[in-house]
């Protein structure tokens, strides 16, 4: 093994401390070799990060994380992170009221008031049963080497009524690609559709920022240097803002696509998906239960709302509830208000009494997904130069594809310096 960072060559600099230049580094540890991480924050976890907010913890944009996903269970101590699940399913407002969809094979209790919902016809609710006993038995890889047309498409081939496409699948799915539209490409809907079907959807006891922490605290003492922002990369190194030069036989940049580009004169990227996420300090929950509630009207800027501190309560302080609204797209000058309007329709009154704490704008939160971007569907690479590229852009827009993408170029980077 090659020495660490302190002035002596290592093997593996890794640019960037998010998931996927984490599991990068943690591969490059598992194989015997010397690695460097170098992130230009004051943090690791890229766009992973919880804040302190007054007694809160904010995510810094809303997410959740399912635990379905293989590269996570592979790598993850889930026992560790303490997750607290939602509940499957959602309530989704649509006319004027709140109708709950859930799982009655997971919580057969949600059974009659998934029935009763008019959201979705009796086929509709056929058509899911028959869609998740078809994804249950495919793996993620045969899933992302499917065929594959826009998420729209799927689900009008699939027989959804408009009611059911509009009012469950645009805002669920639109929530979770930050795609209305749903021009997302099939395969991300079957692959997200059958890790709903087959685990939760939770969030760790403290906040989403525990899970790059965790993979951190797998690493040895000092391979992680924050504040070290790199200005260039090279086959041999990688050059620091300070003036300073790491020396290493390999360079993974695990940045994510905008600054992947820049650091590689590499042309621009194709705009990622945004979204702001707006949180209140509550007096009251507006709801009793862990449960995502969807708009399905359309109408207003809140595409999904959620009480973090129900499902997790170390969340928001004793006696105190945390409100999360999820706005696809950037912020206006005018958006609290409408939030609350929309809001206030919902619940009333009591979100006047609502404090806002903070609001995120994050223009470039998911990459694009049409399906000409995951074609083919893992594009983790080496240049020509020796240079390793790695991120969800280059697998799936998700926690998992950062995870794999990480992975992915550990391995190829071992094999070339194996003896």
């Amino acid at each position: 093994m090659r020495g660490g960072s302190g002035g002596r060559d290592i093997d593996v600099a890794v640019v960037g401390a998010g998931l996927a230049g984490l599991r990068c580094a943690l591969g490059v540890h598992r194989a015997g070799l010397s690695c460097a991480v170098l992130e230009a924050s004051d943090a690791v976890g890229g766009r992973v990060r919880t804040d302190l907010v007054s007694g809160f913890r904010l995510d810094r944009g809303f997410q959740v994380f399912l635990t379905a996903y293989p590269e996570a269970r592979a790598v993850l101590d889930y026992g560790a992170l303490r997750l607290r699940p939602f509940a499957p399913g959602a309530l989704v407002r649509r006319k004027g009221s709140f109708e709950r969809l859930g799982d009655p094979f997971r919580r057969p209790r949600d059974l009659w008031s998934t029935l009763r919902a008019r959201v979705a016809t009796t086929g509709d609710k056929l058509r899911v049963l028959r869609l998740r006993h078809r994804l249950r038995g495919r793996s993620p890889g045969e899933i992302l080497s499917a065929p594959q047309t826009t998420a729209l498409a799927a689900l009008e081939r699939e027989g959804f009524s408009r009611g059911m496409i509009d009012g469950f699948f645009r805002p669920l799915f639109g929530g979770v690609f930050l795609d209305r539209s749903l021009g997302t490409s099939s395969r991300m809907l079957d692959l997200v559709f059958a890790m709903f079907a087959r685990g939760d959807a939770a969030l760790p006891e403290e906040g989403m920022g525990a899970i790059p922490a965790q993979l951190a605290s797998l690493l040895p003492p000092r391979i992680v240097r924050l504040g070290a922002r790199v200005t260039e990369v090279a086959p041999d190194g990688v050059a620091l803002a300070d003036g300073s030069r790491v020396a290493a036989r390999r360079v993974v940049v695990a940045t994510d696509a905008a600054a992947a580009a820049r650091l590689l004169g590499e042309p621009p990227p194709r705009p990622g998906r945004g979204v702001s996420c707006m949180y209140f300090d509550a007096p009251a929950p507006p709801l009793d239960e862990p449960l995502l509630v969807l708009d399905g009207d359309g109408t207003g800027p809140v595409n999904e709302l959620a009480v973090p501190s129900v499902v997790a309560p170390s969340c928001a302080p004793e006696g105190r509830a945390l409100v999360v609204a999820s706005v696809p797209g950037p912020a206006g000058p005018d958006l609290e208000a409408r939030v609350r309007d929309q809001l206030g329709g919902w619940f009333g009154g009591a979100v006047l009494a609502w404090r806002h704490l903070r609001t995120y704008e994050i223009p470039d939160a998911l990459p694009d997904q049409a399906p000409a971007s995951l074609e083919p569907p893992s594009r983790t690479r080496r240049r020509p130069d020796g240079i390793h590229v790695c991120g969800d852009y280059l697998e799936t827009g998700s926690m998992e594809g950062a995870l794999a993408s990480g992975r992915r170029a550990a391995e190829a980077v071992a094999a070339e310096l194996s003896p």
